[in-house]
């Protein structure tokens, strides 16, 4: 039988276009906080 390794390490890293785009979302967001629950915000 074949050996299948679905976590390999090459797979896990993400690309580089990913990185900045979740930085750059995580940077744009905001969260306002109510009595009953938190928003999230776009700042834009």
């Amino acid at each position: 039988m074949k050996k299948i390794d679905t976590l390999n390490e090459k797979r896990l890293i993400p690309k580089k276009q990913t990185i900045d785009f979740l930085l750059r979302y995580s940077q744009s967001i905001q969260v306002i906080k109510l009595k009953s629950k938190n928003l999230i915000v776009s700042k834009n």
